[in-house]
């Protein structure tokens, strides 16, 4: 089975030792790995970009400020982050979107801060990676608004109406170990309806362990059970879906590697 994780934080106080973590990826078929670098308050982007200098042939980093912390951006964050996703170590600009759920920052700052980000994107030529929960009409509205053509919803957990209006906008989705959980019935229904060729496995590590793994710490190699319940959605061998996903990964980051 090969595999991408589409989506992991890797930080030094959640993962001490990542060399551990490659090789339990690998063991588990996972030839690649997304880490995606968010900001952590003025002045820190936290270390996916130090995590993905020690392991270039097996990461690609992004770059972003998460809804969550959009109220503590300053103008000189913007500029770093202008600066940094310009240059070649960033593959793309995220995770950056809306998140309605927990409004740690208030909804008009989160839809402005996502709304530059969206920009940025734009203006750099590079994918954009999407949080949005309880948000969807806005952060669809953004997208279109700003014009943004590629990029995938990370973790994404709407239904098929959502679903259908961001791959109408030409993103990927992406699939979490939630699609393992009970009672997602309307995602699963999504994911069935949604064309292969459009879908992405991730972990969010260290978060969302998917099942049997649930309330572990998660990490790359969970990506496993996420292709396999994926596969078992859409009707396919898990190594057909796995491939593709990872394809799919690989098209919208530009991650030079043969599948």
């Amino acid at each position: 089975m090969v595999l991408i994780d589409a989506h992991c934080h890797l930080e030094p106080h959640d993962f001490a030792d990542v060399a551990e973590v490659i090789a339990r990826a690998k063991a588990a078929g996972v030839v690649h790995a997304v880490v995606v670098g968010q900001f952590h308050g003025p002045g820190s982007f936290g270390h996916a970009l130090e995590v993905a200098a020690t392991a270039p042939d097996f990461f690609t980093a992004t770059l972003g400020i998460h809804p969550h912390e959009a109220q503590n951006a300053t103008p000189a964050d913007f500029d770093f982050l202008a600066r940094t996703c310009a240059t070649p170590a960033v593959k793309a600009i995220g995770e950056a979107g809306l998140d309605y759920f927990y409004n740690r920052s208030p909804p008009d700052v989160q839809r402005r801060v996502f709304a530059q980000q969206c920009a940025l994107a734009v203006q750099l030529k590079k994918p954009l990676v999407v949080h949005v929960r309880d948000a969807h009409e806005e952060c669809f509205d953004i997208l279109r608004a700003e014009k943004v053509e590629e990029g995938v919803i990370h973790c994404f957990t709407g239904d098929e109406t959502a679903a259908r209006r961001y791959l109408d906008l030409g993103f990927y989705l992406s699939v979490s170990g939630i699609i393992t959980y009970k009672k997602t019935e309307l995602l699963q229904a999504a994911v069935r309806a949604a064309p292969l060729d459009r879908l992405m496995v991730e972990t969010d590590s260290p978060f969302l362990a998917p099942t049997p793994h649930r309330g572990r710490k998660n990490e790359p190699a969970f990506v496993a059970e996420v292709a396999r319940k994926v596969a078992e959605l859409k009707g396919l061998d898990v190594e057909t879906l796995a491939l593709q996903a990872a394809k799919n990964t690989a098209a919208l980051f530009r991650i030079p590697i043969q599948l």
